[in-house]
C-alpha cells in the first residue's frame, strides 16, 4: 500500500493563513540565465541565417536529419490525411469539439462602429483581423490537439487570413490527432519545427516561414522564453504558468468527484496546483480519503502525487462567502462552484480565467468541448487577464473625421491645450482650421 498524500491542510481564520497562501501560491516563472543565453544565441542565429540555422538546430534538438527547410513543411494534403487516418471516435470528437469552439467565439466578434456628432465630425473604431498568426503547438508524445483548435479557430473566426502553425516531431514522431485538428480549425500553413528556433522564425521570418503578427500557444522553457524575448516585435498571448484548479464546495458534491477534478491539473506536471475551499471540515477529511483511494488508479500518479503534496492544499473555510474571499486573493485559473447555487455566488467572484458552475460542470469539459477557450490566464493574472478570443486576433483604429464646423470648435480646445504644453506647432496646426 502506498504512503498517505501529505497535502496541506490551512484554515483561512489562522493568523498566519496569508503568509502560508502566499508560500503555496508562489511560483517563479520561466528561465535563468543559462536558459535566456541559450535562447538568444537561437533567435540571433535565425535572425542572420534563417533557414540554415532552423534546419540545423532542428537536426540537433530533434533528432531529424534533413537537408532543408522543403523537408520540414506539411502540405494541406498531409493534414487531410491526417483526418483519413484518425479512428471515426476520434473524428467525430474533434468535429464536435471545433465547431463547439467556433460556435463560442463567434458570439465574441466585434464590428466596426462610427457615430456622428451634431456639428458634423464623425467618430468611430475600425475592427480589422491580424494578417497572419502563428501558433506553436507541443509535438511528439506529449501533443494537445485540443490546444490547436483553441487557439486556430478562435484566429480564423477573427478573420486571420493565414494561421502558421509550428509542431517538433523530434525523432519523427507525428501526432495525426494534432494535424486532424490543424486540418478542422482551417490551419493554413504547418512546420514541424519546436524550439526557440520556431518561435524566432514565426517572429522574425526566413526565407521559407513567413514573419505573423502574434504568436500563439504553449511550450516548454525555452519557447516560453523565446516568446518573451521576441515580445514587441510580435504579439504574444502569454508566458503561461504551470495549470491550476480552486473547487469551491459546500460539502454536498460527491467527495471521488471533487478529488478526480483536483487530480485532472494535478496530472499536469508537478508543478500544477490544485487547492480545493470548504466550510465543511468533514467534507475535507472525506476528499482527502478519496484522493488516497483514488491515486493508485492514476497513470500519472507519481506526478499527481509531488503535484499534491508541493503545491496543493485543503482549505477550510467559514462560509461560502468566504471561500469567494479567498478565490478572489489567488485568481485561479480555473475556477470551479461545485455548489448547490453557483448563482448566488458567481457575483461574488472578481478574479477567474474560467468559472464552472455547479456540480456537473467539472474543469475537463471545459479543456476539450464546451466551447470557450482553454488558454486561461495563470499565476494570478486572472486579476488583469482574460482568456484567449477572437479579440486577440483583431486590432482596433480609432477613425476621426472632422466637418470644418467640427474641426474649428475642437481646435480652439486643441489649441489652449497644446499652448500649455509649449508645443507651439501643434496649436498652430489646429489653429489654421479655427473659422474666423
Amino acid at each position: 500500500m502506498s504512503k498517505p498524500l501529505q497535502i496541506a491542510r490551512l484554515d483561512a481564520n489562522q493568523a498566519d493563513f496569508g503568509s502560508h497562501l502566499d508560500a503555496l501560491l508562489a511560483w517563479e516563472s520561466v528561465s535563468d540565465k543559462s536558459v535566456n543565453e541559450r535562447v538568444e544565441e537561437i533567435i540571433q542565429a535565425v535572425r542572420q541565417r534563417g533557414d540554415a540555422a532552423v534546419v540545423e538546430y532542428t537536426a540537433r534538438f530533434d533528432g531529424l536529419s534533413v537537408d532543408s527547410m522543403d523537408d520540414l513543411i506539411l502540405d494541406r494534403a498531409r493534414l487531410e490525411l491526417a483526418l483519413e487516418r484518425i479512428t471515426a471516435d476520434q473524428r467525430q470528437a474533434l468535429e464536435v469539439a471545433a465547431e463547439r469552439v467556433r460556435s463560442y467565439h463567434e458570439k465574441q466578434r466585434q464590428d466596426s462602429w462610427r457615430y456622428t456628432e451634431p456639428s458634423g465630425t464623425v467618430l468611430g473604431q475600425q475592427i480589422t483581423p491580424l494578417d497572419r498568426a502563428g501558433l506553436y503547438v507541443p509535438g511528439g508524445k506529449a501533443s494537445y490537439p485540443s490546444s490547436v483548435l483553441m487557439n486556430a479557430v478562435p484566429a480564423k473566426v477573427a478573420g486571420v487570413p493565414e494561421v502558421v502553425m509550428m509542431v517538433p516531431t523530434p525523432r519523427g514522431e507525428i501526432n495525426e490527432l494534432v494535424l486532424a485538428a490543424a486540418c478542422l480549425a482551417g490551419v493554413d500553413r504547418v512546420f514541424t519545427v519546436g524550439g526557440a528556433q520556431a518561435v524566432a522564425a514565426l517572429a522574425y521570418g526566413t526565407e521559407s516561414v513567413p514573419r505573423v503578427d502574434k504568436i500563439v500557444g504553449p511550450g516548454n522553457i525555452y519557447v516560453a522564453t523565446a516568446k518573451r524575448a521576441v515580445f514587441g516585435q510580435v504579439g504574444i498571448d502569454m508566458i503561461a504558468g504551470p495549470s491550476e484548479i480552486l473547487v469551491v464546495c459546500d460539502g454536498q458534491t460527491d467527495p471521488d468527484w471533487i478529488a478526480m477534478d483536483l487530480f485532472s491539473q494535478a496530472e499536469h506536471d508537478e508543478d500544477a496546483q490544485s487547492i480545493l475551499l470548504s466550510p465543511d471540515a468533514a467534507f475535507l477529511d472525506a476528499v482527502e480519503a478519496s484522493l488516497n483511494r483514488l491515486l493508485g488508479e492514476l497513470e500519472r500518479s507519481d506526478i499527481v502525487r509531488t503535484s499534491l503534496e508541493t503545491r496543493g492544499a485543503l482549505i477550510k473555510v467559514d462560509s461560502l462567502e468566504q471561500a469567494c474571499e479567498v478565490s478572489n486573493r489567488i485568481a485561479p485559473e480555473h475556477l470551479e462552484l461545485s455548489v448547490a447555487d453557483p448563482e448566488a455566488l458567481l457575483p461574488l467572484i472578481r478574479h477567474a480565467g474560467a468559472i464552472f458552475m455547479g456540480r456537473f460542470t467539472p474543469e475537463a469539459l471545459g479543456d476539450y468541448c464546451a466551447g470557450p477557450n482553454h488558454v486561461l490566464p495563470t499565476s494570478g493574472t486572472a486579476r488583469f487577464s482574460s482568456p484567449l478570443g477572437v479579440y486577440d486576433f483583431q486590432k482596433r483604429s480609432s477613425v476621426i473625421f472632422c466637418s470644418p464646423d467640427g474641426a474649428s470648435d475642437l481646435a480652439r480646445t486643441a489649441s489652449v491645450l497644446a499652448r500649455g504644453e509649449s508645443l507651439t506647432a501643434h496649436a498652430r496646426s489646429a489653429e489654421y482650421r479655427i473659422k474666423n
